[in-house]
């Protein structure tokens, strides 16, 4: 039988009965959330038969609501261009990076000192330039103690004022007196003219109080220069700090760690090893091998080390330099204390001095020094 149906009408049903049956597996999958993961399943399946890398599906990862409102801001915050992914071509271009970046660092400075009660003294120690950072009213069981501060950046960023701003965390929320010093950085003043100037300022500072009285912490840089401080003092013969707390540590600048891989473009700050760590580690050491001690700690001998204390996040490209760091000490019995925070990219814990993870952060490493310093 012929069909008398015009042929725009015949479309017509055909387009409703498409759309009706694509409304209905729409509401189908709405109504089952998990309909989707059986595909995905079979695919990971087939993907990761044999033993090897890893392959896992792209996804967005949301901001945990396991943190404080305003840490969450944080997590949130969109990649530091050009800060984490910098390839400056000369010198020049590079002394201009460093240069801007360390303009805006310091001019937030004096801000937070004033919120935070804090005092800040310029000084020159063994020819180094150093800043004292003081609470305004030290408690009692603190006025003979003294923390030296190493700060970070990868070791091109922060000179001057702008590396202060852990110090006076430190010097808040501690009650401590902080020496945080200005070592010379590349592009002029590569490897090891940072160390020595580290090594110069330890050996006065141990001159202005009993070692035992003593620590050395830091971020990032200054969280492996900190290791590497203790594996040169004991070189030569130093006293050494009553305690230590390297945060995040650079403590290998090859590209060792599974979290070089598994936090890649999670961690906010650092998001890559091919971003401008990569090429400030090659600066930094001129030619030098990257596992040297001296420049990847990790690879030093950690017997002997005072009591640590190391921090880090589950987003932190350096959540495995910490870890590992964190085995090696307590592999070479030294008393070690591993603190990760929930959500935490690299060194997140300097970006919001007044957020409630910040203050623990520096509350939990004061109560650590308390415990190991002498009164």
């Amino acid at each position: 039988m012929r069909n008398s149906r015009p042929p725009t009408i015949v479309l017509l049903i055909l387009t409703t009965a498409l759309a009706s049956s694509t409304r209905a597996q729409v509401a189908a999958r709405q109504s089952d959330p998990d309909s989707g993961f059986a595909a995905v399943e079979a695919r990971q399946n087939a993907a990761n038969l044999q033993p090897g890398p890893r392959t896992v599906p792209g996804r967005s990862i949301p901001v945990p609501d396991t943190v404080s409102s305003e840490f969450r801001a944080e997590i949130a915050a969109p990649y530091r261009v050009p800060a984490w992914n910098a390839n400056p071509k000369s010198a020049t271009e590079w002394k201009e990076l460093i240069a801007d970046l360390a303009a805006r660092g310091a001019a937030a400075q004096p801000a937070i000192r004033e919120k935070l009660g804090v005092t800040m003294q310029t000084a020159v120690i063994a020819g180094v330039k150093a800043f004292i950072l003081t609470q305004k009213v030290i408690p009692v069981a603190n006025r003979n103690r003294l923390l030296v501060h190493v700060h970070g950046g990868g070791y091109v960023y922060n000179p001057g004022e702008a590396g202060t701003q852990e110090a006076t965390l430190m010097a808040a929320y501690g009650g401590f007196k902080v020496i945080s010093f200005d070592y010379r950085m590349p592009p002029d003043n590569p490897y090891p003219a940072a160390m020595d100037d580290a090594m110069a300022v330890w050996k006065a500072a141990v001159k202005m109080q009993k070692p035992e009285n003593m620590a050395i912490f830091g971020t990032s840089t200054g969280g492996g220069m900190s290791l590497a401080m203790i594996l040169r003092a004991k070189q030569e013969h130093l006293p050494l700090p009553a305690a230590i707390a390297p945060g995040s540590p650079w403590a290998d600048l090859t590209e060792t760690g599974d979290t070089y891989k598994t936090n890649k473009w999670l961690d906010n700050i650092l998001v890559s090893y091919k971003g401008y760590i990569s090429h400030a580690a090659t600066l930094y050491a001129n030619g030098h091998d990257l596992k040297d001690p001296q420049l990847s700690p990790i690879y030093g001998d950690f017997h002997g080390f005072p009591p640590a204390i190391l921090t880090s996040g589950t987003r932190d490209l350096f959540l495995s330099l910490t870890v590992l760091t964190h085995r090696k000490l307590r592999q070479a019995g030294v008393e070690t204390t591993l603190q990760v925070f929930e959500g935490m990219s690299h060194a997140q814990y300097l970006f919001d001095p007044y957020a409630p993870e910040t203050k623990e952060v520096f509350t939990e490493i004061a109560q650590f020094f308390d415990r190991h310093l002498g009164k």
